[in-house]
């Protein structure tokens, strides 16, 4: 099994990176791989059309999507479906092989233990419209964050990997991003703690439309994918 990491994807806009991937590794990955996107997926997203491409092209991927939320989502949308457990955290089945992986939760796919909290906040959002092409539940609420701390505490803060959009605070601010007077100063904090008491092997992330690592062990991701087998 092998899971194939990448950053934002924004509907249609940044997918042939995706594609080009799959094409360059013909053959080489089945249905029981996936490909992980940290965020601002767009297969809830703002254009109809664009939306429909973009889960055509992943629904015929020879793998299953998963992803975290970004800050570019129609969260309308996208909390309109069904909570479902899988691998024993909470997801939205937006179809069979696209999958959300919901925030504050811990999967276990297959001895692979991962968490994921996605969100972050939209710096242009002035320029969107509200219900429309921005949402304030791009920012976690006060009980996502404590169901995230809840379960790593059940599994004692020990993880393999951290998926989130948006970074820790100190990892941010080492690629050149001071703090912000906005609300993601609290879910960068969040983060922090999160960085700061958890064991885990990396954590992917994307969010800064770069390719960036920090410490050997933070990895912000954009036309950079990563493969774990």
């Amino acid at each position: 099994m092998s899971f194939i990491i990448s950053g934002d994807t924004h509907g249609t806009i940044d997918l042939r990176k995706i594609v080009l991937f799959f094409n360059e590794h013909e053959n080489e990955y089945t249905s029981d791989d996936y490909l992980i996107i940290c965020g601002d997926v767009g297969v809830c997203g703002f254009s109809t059309s664009d939306e429909a491409e973009a889960r055509r092209v992943l629904r015929e991927l020879p793998v299953t999507t998963l992803f975290v939320d970004g800050n570019h989502e129609n969260f309308e949308q996208l909390n309109s479906y069904g909570v479902d457990i899988w691998n024993g955290g909470k997801v939205h089945f937006v179809e069979s092989k696209i999958i959300h992986l919901m925030r504050g939760q811990v999967f276990d796919i297959d001895g692979t233990r991962f968490f994921t909290f996605g969100g972050a906040h939209s710096i242009d959002k002035n320029l969107r419209a509200e219900g429309i092409t921005w949402f304030p539940e791009e920012i976690p609420t006060r009980e996502e964050y404590e169901e995230g701390w809840n379960n790593l505490e059940r599994v004692d803060f020990q993880v393999d990997y951290i998926l989130s959009h948006t970074g820790p605070r100190e990892v941010v601010a080492a690629m050149g991003y001071g703090e912000l007077s906005d609300d993601e100063v609290e879910l960068r904090q969040y983060l922090q703690r999160v960085a700061d008491n958890t064991e885990f092997t990396a954590w992917y992330f994307g969010h800064f439309h770069e390719d960036t690592e920090v410490e050997d062990t933070f990895f912000c991701l954009y036309d950079e994918m990563i493969i774990i087998d």
